[in-house]
């Protein structure tokens, strides 16, 4: 008997075209997999799957379904018109965000209303030409992201106005010379709009609400950058008047409610120039093979209570920013250097998590609690590094020190410091086992000298003092969110904000399965978090030393989500953790301050605290630390240039450390300062955007820019106000 013949009777485009449409029509709201599609509509043959694509695609671009991955597509139920965000572009690409986080749509300037940069728009969609892009008008601007900008002034004779370094107006802003407030040519000012563009006037109108001082001072720089994203550059003398008040004085009563840690051993290992010292460890052998580990953390909300003058200030900042040459502390000098501060040799307040832990650092028993400690020593990351050195560690490999000789250890303190790298090691070792993704990243650091100048520039890598402390840290977070998170089954665990961590994206996932396979490597795109994380993390080991490993790793990061805090947890896929929270840092990050507050609530047997006013206190902390990241990250940028800025002409090795449309990403191997050769300076072919496979392709003699690739640079120009460097290709 013969074999049954597969897919049945042809079918026409029109046909396959009304199947999809009833199909997808009963379906509202589904994503639907090409997998799914094929099966439901019985689509068993090549022919007819490719002609159910082509069908598929263009009903995308007579929206009626929405294209959701390369694989996969939902029926569009979205009407013609919608809200969102407006994203504004200085090369006039401006485009529109809807709220349910579509695609980008293309608003072009005529239809753009004037909107800018993160306004909340409503938008009606035009009609699609044949062959064009999607497009879409601004119609109504719902609410404004913000209405005052940061720029340069230009003061001429009979008008002044301001220059903005993103340069994203059509036009500057007018300023009329009576609202100038003092302002002089060439100052850095933030101006607020007193007027917006309309149908009959075209022009921004503003006024000057504070001027800076002048441009290229260090100081007005940095709190040009502060200001440009909103963020504070100076202190309310309100909330320091108040932390002055406040007294740093341990009564009786804090030494009869906490337990005392004052008489075991105490240390704090931070960077040598830190002046706020959050967590402190303390190590006690209790019995042969079990250890008592403190991780003592400064117990901010003793002294910070909610709803205080201070703690406004502390959740309006929602964390310290840190540029490259100054903090800008979330809470007042007084409380964050001085009294909250585990400073050496002086008795603090701390709010801790005590651990007993076996000779293999597995945890036998843990309290939270609240204590008083005084810390023996302060300790830089070097001089710990230094005493585990001298004493046969040898960094990055993972094992702790031999046996002790008979002398014992040598350096100040070495048996304690010994033990808890010891314990430490043991504790990451059992976190990458279980699947925690290793990205050991690298640091950018400058020298800065006295007028704020960059002398040099270099990577700081994690070494062994600083994993110490931070398998301690992940501990005492991991147990905090565990003690309030995990809770027996039919019963719901009370608010608490965690950070959380998502699986990476599936299709970034997928572009670097297809990016390593060309290296003879794999990776795995789906399955469990523990299996795709040690395959991540077999891919770095692979790569390890090989020339292509810093590209990998880059496309690797990529594919990573963002952590972010959130009262609904989902466990943190990097560290693979199914609880995680912030508890070790309130000196510095809000969250933790609310995890303190929740935990003595909940300890003294309080209700669970209101759900979505903490996921909406973690939504804000989310979003602060994203604008902080990119005010950080400016603050480097203006440093590379500024430190390249005497470099113009001469050539250096680099690496390509980014492919765009546009141009490439160079990185210089000797400082690491990162610069662009713009597509325009890349005159000796017409190239190709291989987005996928992540180069640039000529089309004539077939030359290839590929990330990673080694390539020797000139300095071409070093714009300070745009924060760009701009190389060329040296010969």
């Amino acid at each position: 008997m013969g074999k049954g013949r597969k897919g049945g009777k042809r079918m026409t485009k029109k046909q396959i075209s009304a199947r999809l449409h009833d199909f997808f029509a009963t379906q509202p709201g589904k994503t639907l997999s090409f997998k799914e599609i094929f099966r439901a509509l019985k689509l068993d043959t090549h022919p007819l799957k490719m002609l159910a694509i082509d069908t598929m695609e263009e009903m995308a671009w007579d929206d009626f379904l929405t294209k959701v991955t390369d694989t996969s597509y939902r029926l569009n139920t979205k009407g013609q018109v919608q809200e969102g965000t407006f994203v504004r572009k200085s090369n006039g690409k401006n485009s529109f965000l809807p709220d349910d986080g579509g695609s980008p749509i293309f608003v072009s300037e005529r239809n753009s209303m004037w909107a800018t940069n993160g306004d909340r728009v409503k938008v009606s969609f035009m009609a699609r030409r044949q062959r064009h892009i999607k497009e879409a008008q601004v119609i109504e601007i719902l609410q404004r992201k913000k209405d005052s900008f940061v720029g340069r002034l230009r003061v001429d004779r009979d008008f002044a106005y301001l220059v903005t370094p993103e340069n994203i107006f059509v036009n500057d802003i007018i300023i009329p010379k009576k609202k100038l407030k003092g302002g002089k040519n060439n100052d850095k000012a933030v101006v607020k709009i007193t007027q917006w563009p309309d149908a009959e006037h075209k022009n921004l109108i503003g006024e000057v609400v504070d001027v800076l001082g002048q441009t290229g001072n260090n100081d007005v720089e940095m709190n040009t950058i502060l200001a440009q994203y909103g963020l504070p550059y100076v202190y309310p003398k309100a909330v320091e008047e108040a932390a002055e008040r406040i007294s740093g004085e341990i009564t009786k009563q804090d030494e009869a409610e906490r337990e005392d840690f004052r008489n075991v051993f105490t240390c704090t290992i931070d960077p040598h120039d830190a002046k706020d010292f959050d967590d402190a460890l303390s190590i006690k052998q209790l019995d042969k093979g079990l250890w008592q580990v403190g991780v003592h953390i400064a117990d901010v909300s003793h002294y910070v209570k909610e709803g205080s003058i201070i703690d406004r200030e502390a959740v309006k900042r929602a964390t310290s920013i840190y540029l490259v040459d100054r903090t800008i502390p979330m809470l007042p000098e007084r409380l964050c250097n001085f009294i909250c501060s585990l400073r050496p040799d002086e008795d603090k307040l701390a709010y801790s998590v005590i651990f007993n832990l076996d000779d293999e650092a597995n945890v036998k028993a843990y309290r939270i609690v609240h204590t008083i400690i005084r810390s023996n020593r302060r300790y830089a990351y070097e001089e710990v590094q230094e005493i585990l050195e001298a004493n046969g560690v040898i960094d990055g490999t993972g094992e702790p020190a031999p046996a002790a000789p008979k002398g014992g250890y040598r350096g100040e303190n070495a048996n304690q410091l010994i033990a808890l790298d010891r314990l430490a090691k043991q504790l990451r070792a059992r976190r990458f086992k279980g699947g925690a993704v290793k990205f050991d990243r690298e640091e950018l650091h400058f020298d800065i000298d006295a007028q704020g100048k960059p002398t040099r520039c270099y990577f700081k890598r994690s070494r062994d003092a600083n994993k110490l402390i931070e398998e301690f840290m992940l501990l005492a977070n991991r147990t905090v969110a565990e003690s309030v998170g995990k809770v027996k089954k039919g019963r719901k665990a009370k608010t608490l904000p965690y950070r959380i961590h998502d699986n990476p994206d599936p299709q970034k996932m997928e572009t670097l399965r297809q990016f390593i396979v060309k290296f003879g490597y794999k990776v795995k795109t789906d399955g469990t978090k523990g299996a795709m994380a040690r395959s991540l993390n077999k891919l770095m080991d692979d790569c390890n030393g090989k020339p292509e490993a810093k590209m990998i790793q880059s496309v690797a990061l990529r594919a990573m989500m963002k952590a972010k805090y959130s009262v609904h947890n989902i466990g943190h896929f990097g560290l693979a953790f199914d609880y995680y929270t912030h508890f070790t840092s309130p000196i510095r990050r809000y969250p933790d301050t609310m995890v303190h507050r929740l935990l003595t609530r909940y300890a003294e047997g309080g209700r669970s605290a209101n759900e979505k006013h903490y996921e909406e206190l973690c939504e804000h902390c989310s979003d602060m630390e994203l604008v902080a990241q990119n005010a950080e990250r400016d603050s480097i940028k203006y440093k590379m240039v500024e430190f390249m800025s005497d470099k113009l002409g001469e050539t250096f090795d680099a690496h390509i450390s980014g492919i765009t449309s546009y141009g490439i990403y160079a990185e210089i191997d000797e400082n690491h300062c990162e610069g662009m050769i713009p597509m325009r300076d890349l005159g000796d072919d017409y190239y190709d955007f291989d987005e996928r496979n992540f180069c640039l392709k000529g089309r004539r003699h077939h030359h290839r820019y590929q990330l990673g690739d080694a390539i020797r640079i000139q300095v071409a120009k070093a714009d300070l106000e745009k924060k760009q460097l701009d190389f060329t290709v040296a010969e």
